[in-house]
């Protein structure tokens, strides 16, 4: 599995970018990968990068109906990831602030 297949695409969100000052980032991944693959992922993706810690959260889908159709969207999961002081920031964040 690659990296752009481990990442998927960064959440965006009011809660997402309150921790972007504090280098915590959130972002979609493959719902089979680990913590290890997500960490390698992004230190490959955003060079300068280094991850301190990774947690994980396995997101259900919600129930939705448009006129008589209904179902439930999918399952997704998405990581927090928090890197060290000393790294680098991932630009594409810092644009958004």
């Amino acid at each position: 599995m690659t990296a752009h297949d481990v990442i998927k695409r960064p959440i965006l969100s009011e809660k997402s970018l309150v921790g972007v000052e504090n280098k915590k980032y959130v972002f979609e991944v493959d719902l089979h990968s680990t913590k290890l693959q997500i960490r390698a992922a992004v230190e490959e993706l955003f060079d300068g990068a280094k991850v301190e810690s990774v947690h994980t959260v396995r997101v259900s889908g919600k129930y939705k109906r448009q006129g008589k159709n209904s179902g439930y969207t999918s399952d997704y999961k998405k990581a927090i990831v928090q890197l060290t002081k000393k790294s680098k920031s991932i630009t594409f964040f810092d644009s958004l602030n």
